[in-house]
Formats: C-alpha cells, sequence, structure tokens
C-alpha cells in the first residue's frame, strides 16, 4: 500500500502510545481514578444544606422543669447542641462574635414565675445570621419547639395556660445580617474563592515553567538559596493578589451594597496572610509537578476540596465531622470567617486571632515542604 489510507495498524499504534504515555504519567492517572472519586465523596457524604447539631450555648438566670424541658428540646430537635453555658448576655455576644457558637438562648429572671401566672414572658434567641442558610430551617424549628414543651408540661391544672395564644413567646434576634441578604454572605467569600484559584494557579506554574523554558539549569547553578527563590517568586503575585482583593472590595461596597462594619487595615492584614497561604501552596505544588499540565491538575485538584468544604457553598457546620476536619486544614475556611467577621460583625484582633494563627501555622509549614522539595531539585 502506498500509506495514503487509513491504516489500522498505525492508527492502533497510536492508540496504545498514549495509553503508555498515561501509565507513565502517573499525576495524570492518579486524577483520572481520584478526582471522580473525591467528587462522589463530596457531594454524596459531605454536603448537606439543611445543618444539624449546631452549636448552642444557654444563658439561664432561671431554673426550673420548665426551662430545662425546654433545653432538652432543643438538644432533641437534632438542629441544636447544647455546649454549654454562658454567664452574660456580652459573653454570648462574644462567642458569636468568634463563631465559638451558632446560637445564644437567653433565659431571663422569673422566667418559670411569670409562666405559671399567664404573663406569656418572652425567651431571647439570638443568631450568628452571617450565612442564612446554616440559622434558616432550626430558627424556623423554634417556635415549634415552644408551644411543644407547653402542650408536654402545662397538663393538670395548668393545662388552661396551654389553651389559646403560646403560653410563653420565642423572640428571635438575627445578629449580623438581619434581613437574611443572600449577597452579605457570598460576596465576601468570592474574595477568598478568586484568590484561592488565582494565586495558585498562578504560581503552581512557576516551577514548572522554567523547566519546559529551559532556565531551571541556569537558575539552579546560580547560588541563590531555596528560600530565597521561593519568596522572590512569591514577592510579585502578593501585590497581584492586592489589587484583586481592593476590586472585590470596592464591588462588595458600591456594587452589592455589603456592609463594612469593621476595620480595612484588618482586611488587608488578612487578605495578606491569605494571599501568602495560598502562594506558598502554589509553589509547593509547582515543586512537585513535572510539567504546567500536572501542576494544573494538582491545582484544580486543592481547589475543589477548598470550594466545598471551607462553609463558602454550604453551611460548614452542616457537614460530617470528617469533612470538617478536612475543611479545618484548608485556609479558605479561616479567611471566610476572617473577611465575614470583619464586615458583617465589626470583629476585632480578639476575635479574628482563633482565624489568624492557623493561617500563620500554615503558610510556614507549607513553605517548609516547598523548600524541602527545591532542595531535592539541586541534588
Amino acid at each position: 500500500m502506498n500509506g495514503r489510507g487509513f491504516s489500522f495498524a498505525r492508527w492502533w499504534s497510536i492508540v496504545l502510545k498514549e495509553f503508555l504515555q498515561l501509565k507513565r504519567d502517573r499525576v495524570t492517572f492518579a486524577m483520572i481514578i481520584v478526582l471522580p472519586l473525591v467528587q462522589l465523596t463530596l457531594f454524596g457524604f459531605a454536603i448537606n444544606t439543611d445543618p444539624k447539631h449546631m452549636p448552642t450555648a444557654i444563658i439561664s438566670a432561671d431554673q426550673s422543669e420548665f426551662t430545662r424541658s425546654y433545653i432538652a428540646a432543643l438538644h432533641n430537635s437534632d438542629y441544636f447542641d447544647v455546649v454549654g453555658t454562658l454567664p452574660s448576655e456580652e459573653a454570648g455576644r462574644a462567642a458569636l462574635a468568634q463563631g465559638r457558637v451558632q446560637f445564644v438562648i437567653n433565659i431571663p429572671t422569673d422566667f418559670t414565675r411569670q409562666l405559671l401566672r399567664g404573663e406569656r414572658p418572652a425567651l431571647l434567641v439570638e443568631a450568628d445570621a452571617s450565612d442564612p442558610t446554616a440559622t434558616g430551617l432550626a430558627l424556623a424549628a423554634v417556635q415549634q419547639l415552644a408551644q411543644s414543651v407547653a402542650d408536654k408540661d402545662l397538663t393538670g391544672v395548668l393545662a388552661p395556660l396551654a389553651g389559646g395564644q403560646p403560653a410563653f413567646d420565642v423572640q428571635v434576634h438575627r445578629l449580623y445580617n438581619p434581613e437574611g441578604i443572600t449577597q452579605y454572605n457570598v460576596v465576601p467569600g468570592l474574595m477568598g474563592v478568586i484568590l484561592t484559584m488565582t494565586m495558585v494557579m498562578m504560581t503552581g506554574l512557576a516551577m514548572t515553567r522554567e523547566r519546559e523554558r529551559g532556565t531551571m539549569e541556569n537558575l539552579l547553578a546560580t547560588p541563590v538559596r531555596p528560600l530565597e527563590v521561593m519568596s522572590g517568586k512569591i514577592i510579585p503575585y502578593i501585590a497581584i493578589g492586592l489589587v484583586q482583593a481592593t476590586i472585590i472590595l470596592l464591588a462588595s461596597r458600591f456594587v452589592f451594597h455589603v456592609p463594612f462594619a469593621g476595620s480595612l487595615v484588618a482586611i488587608y492584614l488578612s487578605a495578606l496572610l491569605f494571599i501568602a497561604a495560598n502562594l506558598t501552596v502554589g509553589i509547593t505544588l509547582s515543586s512537585l509537578a513535572q510539567n504546567q499540565l500536572q501542576g494544573m491538575q494538582l491545582t484544580m485538584f486543592y481547589f475543589l476540596p477548598n470550594i466545598l468544604l471551607s462553609g463558602f457553598m454550604f453551611p460548614f457546620q452542616g457537614m460530617p465531622v470528617w469533612a470538617r476536619a478536612i475543611g479545618s486544614l484548608l485556609p479558605l475556611t479561616y479567611f471566610n470567617r476572617l473577611i465575614r467577621g470583619i464586615l458583617l460583625k465589626g470583629s476585632g484582633w480578639g476575635d479574628l486571632w482563633p482565624s489568624v494563627w492557623p493561617l500563620l501555622l500554615f503558610t510556614v509549614v507549607v513553605m517548609a515542604v516547598a523548600v524541602k522539595f527545591y532542595r531535592r531539585t539541586l541534588d
């Protein structure tokens, strides 16, 4: 044959060659198998838009059978997980601001006496409503719990108190986002998502680009230390990240009208720390990858858990324990708490510190890993 026609033998040799290439490219082969399994696991088991067992604190100035019954009903509802008691309203507001609890139940003095007199006393439920999805269904169940407790405990001579109007009222205060506007929660979180995607992707290709262009050998021949190379490659992207953060903040304020309750300095310092954390991840992935395709694959593999397990798209408290454990290792989880806390809650550094030190630790550890793998390339 003259070779101009289609040859099945030649075609089959090309097919075998591609399979051989995939076999040699272990990162790509692993992504083919692992990525669908990861997506099935996350979407099938970790994602939950109806969060349960959310941490709840009690401020109780009245101890009686009725108050204990209501607290037990909260716990049995599966929406609330009573984690302890607090001494005052100020302590309750601090716990909500720091994100240690999602709800605070305040039982006033003389609640039981007013109840027995038929005066319809009120309980106060304060909720961190910065994420409307996380609290909506739970708050809807609060009034129903009050009626079920009244029907259960107000029997016998007390039965007339349960008739007609509810025996006691439950007042709900939605803090930080009382109108339940979704943009107030989503738009600040978008800053972290955009910075994660762009910072990790850009630096994830830095080292592999050096190798593919043939300039890596020149860089290795210089007396530059690994830490100097890593930090030197990071600095220009920090400026890019700050520009992106500024654009998002301007859009948040003037387009979406997100409240700015906190300090602008705190916002930029938090963004700077988060940018540094993501850049160290990008440099580390770039050091591990053999080419730019592998760098892109590793970037997407890192990005997927961040966007799904950080509390950006789905309530963090609604995920199972193992998913929250993974999310607690990701920098986007802490940055979401920082940026939402500053913008919506006006949190100060005392409230922000529980989310700041994990970002610092993450940056140091990942940078150490990047330097270690860079040294291996010198051998």
